[in-house]
């Protein structure tokens, strides 16, 4: 049997990690043995543990519990707790998803004293290195032994940047293996639309009616902690809010959620307090945000799992981003791209309402993206 440590740390880790994890306990526990380890890179309640719960994740054998802090100090922290717990577990291999500190920890820490690591959605790029999840995507990719990726675009980058693109035999991290084995988000969102249509309650407790709602989702630091960008955001929602007369759902992160009263203008503040249907609610669950995605009438977002969601889900979605690692729907008309500049953001919400036909190929595989890379993990690592 192989022994895997799963790193996670950040929510959309927790619910990528659930699609393994479901694999692992229900097709491959007397292959594999999972211990997962919690960064504690979210620590809130709502952003971490309600996951594991709704879930029904295995809860973590470690949390690190690094809680907040500059880049810097998060990511050293985490380094040296997973030191720790690796050469005691001494697993077989290290997982990781994303790009996130957690992810680059993971890589560094692993890595370092020779465990192979294996990365789930390697090979996305933004080709933006002002952002730290590109830096952390590049050298996690680098650092890799296994390297899942979940479209051909990331299959395409990772051949571009010296990459050999090899799927079969022993992996080792001088001569990696790449996997074009489709999505683990697109597993979850097939496995829990179901449950979240017969559970989920969120709707009715918001008075929301299905497509007279806009969804949107605000975390980014380059968004919230921008004076002029978040009121460009704020100020373009509450104008595109009342013009297509919708109602407007923001579950809201605790990093926005903290700078509201600081950053806003006085004037866009009051505006925001007033409209009643300018609804600010807690982070929601997975399950609850399913239900908002699959009724929602248009999304907005700076979340690169949204973006995703909202195609899977057949929904149209204004990117508050220059650049998005999942170029698929931009190029397919799915989103567009509106950074957080209040012109773009109401000419790309107009457009998107206006267009009559969209079209959703094949991009993200078949749902078993999940069973995939448990069977290569099996017969590949060396």
């Amino acid at each position: 049997m192989k022994k895997i440590v799963t790193i996670i740390g950040a929510r959309p880790q927790i619910i990528k990690s659930s699609a393994i994890n479901r694999a692992i306990t229900s097709k491959f526990a007397d292959q594999l043995q999972e211990v997962i380890v919690h960064t504690g890179q979210h620590y809130d309640e709502n952003m971490s543990n309600v996951f594991f719960d709704e879930m029904s994740i295995t809860r973590p054998d470690y949390n690190l519990e690094v809680g907040s802090g500059s880049h810097g100090q998060m990511t050293a922290k985490m380094i040296a707790g997973l030191e720790e717990i690796l050469l005691k577990e001494k697993p077989n291999a290290v997982l990781i998803y994303g790009d996130t500190n957690s992810t680059i920890a993971g890589a560094l820490a692993a890595s370092k004293i020779h465990i192979p690591v294996i990365h789930v959605e390697a090979g996305l790029r933004s080709f933006n290195k002002s952002m730290p999840e590109e830096i952390n995507r590049i050298s996690s990719d680098h650092m890799s032994t296994m390297l899942f990726t979940p479209t051909k675009t990331g299959i395409l980058n990772l051949s571009k940047e010296g990459f050999e693109v090899i799927s079969d035999g022993k992996a080792t991290i001088d001569h990696p293996r790449i996997y074009l084995c489709g999505d683990v988000m697109y597993d979850n969102s097939l496995h829990f639309s179901e449950i979240s249509d017969k559970h989920s309650e969120i709707l009715q407790d918001n008075d929301l009616e299905s497509e007279k709602y806009i969804l949107v989702t605000i975390h980014r630091d380059s968004n919230t902690d921008d004076p002029v960008k978040l009121n460009a955001i704020f100020k373009a929602l509450l104008e595109l809010r009342e013009e297509f007369n919708l109602k407007l759902v923001l579950p809201i992160h605790p990093r926005t959620n903290a700078r509201l009263e600081s950053m806003l203008d006085p004037e866009v503040l009051n505006r925001l307090r007033e409209d009643e249907d300018f609804l600010i609610i807690p982070p929601a669950g997975f399950i609850d945000i399913i239900a908002l995605e699959k009724n929602a009438r248009i999304i907005v977002t700076d979340s690169g799992g949204l973006q995703k969601e909202a195609f899977f889900f057949k929904k149209p979605c204004v990117i508050l981003r220059p650049q998005t690692e999942w170029v698929e729907i931009v190029e397919n008309g799915n989103a567009l791209l509106a950074d957080a500049d209040y012109n773009r953001i109401q000419l790309a919400f107009r457009e998107l309402m206006a267009k009559a036909e969209f079209t959703y190929p094949d991009f993200y595989g078949d749902g078993k993206a999940a069973e995939f890379i448990c069977g290569k993990i099996i017969s590949d690592l060396g």
